[in-house]
């Protein structure tokens, strides 16, 4: 599929070259003591850019995080409204989303990019972040986000995803990351992956009765890959544990 991004990508590859080489052919006539000047400068430079670069980063994902504190606060999530959330979602898949017109028919194919808001509908993107405050407060929420739920046991969650596509994911918290390849061998031959880069995202949360948070766990992360994080399989296990390696 062709994209802006491989365009530019091939256009990029083409050129580097040439100016590679003439850049080489300049920097080799000039005086040793103005290039290691020049050196120096921009290695200040960047380092400058990247601190900058890093504060503005924590600035932002602070003020995300209290903005999805707030809708949390307003879900006032509790089993009710969870049982609520999956009558109303449970059979939202792919083809569902386009159909209702919270996704585009001209999204990427499955198994490829990420999808970005260009593909989605302004419902659609209502639907996506609500989908993942609901899943922050199935793993996360307590008495402090205005979360109600009696959880009876401890679970562990594992996500395996695409390193490229886990900023998708990057509103999760007390979280664990592991580096792993992985192989998939796609009978469509859409996106086969030798040993890909995944990452493993382990995190436990407390259960209840009927192990409803699972299900609600299944059922926004399969709406969240549908809107954006576009796998034709998205990893994910959730197993019992008896005692937990949190500790107060």
């Amino acid at each position: 599929m062709v994209t802006i991004q491989t365009i530019t990508q091939q256009i990029n590859k083409d050129l580097v070259p040439l100016f590679e080489e003439r850049l080489r052919g300049f920097l080799v006539t000039q005086d040793k003591e103005w290039l290691i000047d020049q050196i120096v400068r921009l290695t200040l430079v960047a380092h400058s850019l990247q601190e900058m670069d890093r504060k503005l980063i924590q600035k932002i994902i602070a003020r995300k995080r209290v903005e999805r504190l707030r809708r949390v606060r307003e879900l006032s999530l509790d089993r009710e409204k969870l049982i609520s959330f999956l009558k109303t979602y449970q059979a939202h898949d792919r083809l569902k989303l386009i159909e209702t017109r919270f996704l585009l028919e001209t999204a990427p194919t499955k198994g490829t990019d990420l999808i970005e808001d260009d593909f989605r509908t302004p419902k659609g993107v209502r639907l996506l972040t609500y989908s993942k405050d609901v899943l922050f407060g199935l793993l996360f929420g307590d008495e402090t986000t205005n979360t109600h739920f009696k959880r009876i046991e401890q679970e562990m969650l594992t996500l395996t995803l695409p390193r490229p596509k886990v900023e998708a994911l990057d509103f999760m918290k007390a979280t664990t990351e592991l580096s792993a390849f992985g192989t998939w061998q796609d009978p469509q031959s859409v996106s086969n992956d030798m040993r890909a880069d995944n990452v493993i995202i382990e995190v436990e949360y407390g259960e209840i009765e009927g192990e409803l948070v699972g299900i609600g766990i299944v059922q926004t992360l399969s709406l969240i890959n549908n809107l954006e994080v576009n796998e034709q399989i998205l990893y994910a296990r959730m197993i019992n544990i008896e005692q937990s390696t949190l500790i107060e």
